[in-house]
């Protein structure tokens, strides 16, 4: 039986204390304080020294962005080029295959396994089949993967055909990722995205009969128009296709970033609105039999997703939550995320530097940032929140050698609201989410973020709910 939450009696006043601008933690130190004096020299010497470790090396994820799309999704916060002239695809893969051959001689990739890899976006499936299947097979000649390898992908039901899902398997694909985001037609009309439900559903049906291991589908509460008398029936669509996994994010309204969500602002629910969106859908999926993972991750029970939040194995990257910790991450094409060892990297971000930096260098690296000790130490404790929802301060203590208390004491005091409010328990010997504070991780682990006070005086989060 899934766990029950208990997020029926959550008041307006608490809603409002909690729902604040926050980092999502994907990454801590979270990308703004990274620095941009970090070059493709010095990303040169990171994956060098990752790949000296020899036998000890750790496995490699890898992490593709395709950023083309057709249409602009109004709500969408990602680094996307929109065009319907197929012929940029060419000359990009030409420069993803060059970044490939400069990241593989530097990171050992044919002495070090390939245990994940990830194609993102952007749409990855506005490739043709042919170049999906050319893009594929010069991954497979660049690294060695392993036997059991995950190997996903963002695919978009309303541009990926048969065609491509043939390639994909042949490729050695086993998950797909689509995005859905809500079924009801004004919805999807506000946000310009016309999705039929049954676009949805054959891909999927068709993708099962290919043998795909596991289908994951996004949605978003917070859209314009929404209601949760709309998104109960998207959810129940959505159960019919019963997906393996499912993402529900919080709608990220940043427009100091992406103007193009101006054009939402004036029909989006309301904070409460909001949240009663989402707890209908938590609702709905814990009764249908998935378990709420974190944040805004579910998953069958017997996926390993679930078992590994259980076990205490889970992990989070730039892709969400993940069972494939230890990884060096490297990341290929325009604005793509690595980490590696102790350091973060990012690609040039607009397409044309990107271009010139490839032309110029064989890599785009124009940021980055190295973790101190301090860092490393607080990664892990808001890795541990976000994950298992638990922080066992022996475990902190025998990693570092610190008095975690101690260490930690502007933190917990710090907490000492959220213990009030039901949220947290912190004991001598750890500080464990209850399950009403499982709805508020980023909450919990925003204290323990020693560069977030300075980011907070102007806009770079969205709200935390």
């Amino acid at each position: 039986m899934t766990e029950k939450l208990p997020v029926a009696d959550v008041s307006i006043e608490l809603l409002h204390r909690y729902n604040v601008p926050g980092p999502r933690y994907t990454s801590y130190p979270t990308a703004p304080v990274w620095r941009e004096d970090f070059s493709p020299r010095d990303y040169e010497k990171t994956l060098q020294e990752s790949a000296r470790e020899g036998a000890d090396a750790a496995p490699l994820s890898v992490y593709v962005h395709l950023p083309f799309c057709e249409t602009l999704c109004f709500f969408c916060a990602c680094t996307v080029i929109i065009t319907g002239n197929h012929s940029v695809e060419e000359p990009y893969l030409a420069l993803v295959e060059r970044e490939i051959d400069w990241v593989a001689e530097r990171a050992g990739a044919k002495e070090r396994q390939l245990i994940q890899l990830h194609w993102g976006g952007g749409t990855p499936t506005y490739l043709s089949p042919e170049h999906v299947s050319r893009l594929a097979e010069k991954l497979r000649r660049s690294f060695r993967f392993a036997p059991d390898a995950e190997v996903g992908v963002e695919v978009d039901p309303r541009v990926t055909t048969p065609a491509h899902l043939e390639a994909l398997s042949r490729a050695g694909f086993n998950r797909l990722s689509m995005g859905v985001q809500d079924f009801d037609p004004d919805v999807q009309k506000a946000i310009n995205r016309i999705q039929p439900f049954e676009k949805t559903r054959d891909l999927v049906r068709t993708a099962r009969g290919m043998g795909f291991d596991s289908v994951n589908v996004d949605l978003i509460f917070g859209l314009p128009l929404q209601t949760p008398e709309s998104f109960r029936t998207t959810i129940e669509r959505i159960l019919e296709i019963a997906p393996d996994r499912l993402a529900v994010y919080s709608y990220a309204n940043v427009p100091w970033m992406k103007k193009h969500q101006k054009l939402l602002e004036d029909r989006l629910p309301g904070e409460r609105g909001k949240f009663e969106i989402f707890r209908t859908a938590l609702q709905l999926f814990t009764e249908a039999g998935y378990e709420y993972i974190g944040m805004d991750h579910f998953a069958r029970p017997d996926d390993e997703l679930a078992r590994a939040r259980r076990d205490r194995t889970l992990y989070r990257n730039f892709q969400g939550y993940t069972t494939k910790a230890g990884t060096d991450l490297v990341g290929i094409g325009v604005s793509a995320i690595g980490a590696i060892g102790d350091s973060f990297v990012q690609n040039r971000r607009e397409l044309a530097r990107y271009r010139e930096a490839i032309g110029a260098d064989g890599a785009a690296t124009f940021r980055g940032f190295r973790l101190s000790f301090d860092d490393r130490v607080r990664r892990l404790v808001i890795g541990n929140l976000l994950c298992h929802g638990v922080v066992v301060f022996r475990e902190i203590e025998q990693e570092f050698g610190i008095d975690f208390r101690e260490y930690f004491a502007t933190a917990l005091d710090a907490l000492a609201g959220c213990v009030a409010d039901g949220l947290v328990d912190v004991s001598d010997s750890e500080i464990r989410a209850t399950p009403l504070g499982r709805i508020f991780l980023r909450n919990l682990a925003m204290p323990f973020d020693a560069y977030l006070p300075a980011q907070l005086e102007k806009p770079v989060f969205s709200r935390t709910l």
